[in-house]
């Protein structure tokens, strides 16, 4: 691969966040990872990584949604470390890994975004959470507090980089229903 291939920084953080923001609206669904279907916070990165580099960066090991509590590992961290490169500085693109107890094991995943270029612009969090639809949120104070992590994606090659036009998995017919105006709280679904 020449240098030709690879994609500058910031057509590479683009590239993710595109991807990522094709999520939102997706509903939450526990161990999912389906655009438009389903997805879990991890299903998300999973999904973006999807796009990014074809195919899944390892087997998906059986977990309960309550799994980082009851095993008190840092499975998360773990993964984070095998397939993504450690940043201290996050920036817009970045994976960032949370702690949702004081001292627990990382237990939420995102995606670092940034608000569009209209004064003031602030960072944002692009996310799956329990019980709503993938949105983008504030990256705030209370978000920054509970970060035990920031990673970057690995360059990638354009050719690499997946668009839904150029052929996904086949739409699986779903009945949408609307859950209220709040963009967390976008659809439900129902897999038919």
């Amino acid at each position: 691969m020449t240098v030709n291939h690879i994609l500058t920084i910031s057509q590479r953080r683009m590239r993710i966040l595109d991807a990522a923001r094709g999520w939102i609206g997706t509903p939450f669904h526990h161990r999912a990872s389906i655009k438009g279907v389903g997805t879990d916070c991890l299903g998300l990165v999973r999904g973006v990584w999807r796009e990014l580099y074809g195919g899944e960066p390892e087997p998906l090991p059986d977990y309960a949604p309550d799994w980082a509590g009851a095993t008190g590992r840092e499975t998360m961290l773990e993964a984070a470390r095998r397939h993504l490169i450690p940043v201290d500085t996050p920036q817009p693109g970045d994976v960032l890994l949370f702690r949702l107890r004081p001292h627990g094991p990382a237990a939420h995943a995102g995606i670092l975004g940034v608000s569009p270029p209209n004064p003031p612009q602030h960072p944002t969090l692009i996310h799956a959470w329990s019980g709503q639809s993938v949105c983008e949120i504030p990256y705030d104070k209370t978000w920054q507090r509970r970060m035990a992590g920031g990673f970057a994606f690995r360059p990638f090659a354009q050719q690499n980089v997946r668009s839904p036009a150029k052929g996904g998995p086949p739409a699986l017919p779903v009945e949408r229903t609307n859950l209220g105006n709040h963009p967390c709280n976008a659809t439900s679904v129902t897999i038919r």
